[in-house]
């Protein structure tokens, strides 16, 4: 009975460290929504690459056109679909490299770089 209770105690303790946790920086699922909804050509390519169409192994590693896309948004979390649109357009103006625009790249049904350092 008593390695029963001090079973019970460590779970409760672990429990409660593990929800403690903080949380890593998670991408907005209305801004992925967004982008595979606006650019077509790429929206399977991006469904299989899901988060990492802007970043990198941990949340917090952002890709050039996700630093530009938080840019354009001007806060975190933004959930006003208009706003996030309006974003998405800002960005697609920006040089993607090589010359071409982020809206060409993806008419031309590539993604942008992935993250690097």
């Amino acid at each position: 009975m008593r390695k029963f209770g001090t079973f019970l105690i460590m779970a409760a303790v672990l429990g409660i460290v593990s929800s403690a946790q903080p949380r890593p920086v998670e991408a907005q699922k209305a801004y992925f929504d967004a982008f595979v909804k606006k650019y077509e050509n790429v929206a399977e390519e991006a469904k299989a690459k899901k988060c990492a169409v802007c970043h990198g192994k941990k949340k917090k590693m952002r890709s050039e056109y996700a630093k530009a896309l938080a840019e354009e948004l001007g806060a975190k979390k933004v959930k006003d679909v208009e706003k996030i649109n309006a974003a998405l357009d800002a960005v697609g103006e920006k040089d993607a490299g090589d010359g071409e625009t982020y809206a060409e790249l993806f008419e031309d049904g590539k993604l942008p770089a992935p993250y690097s350092e």
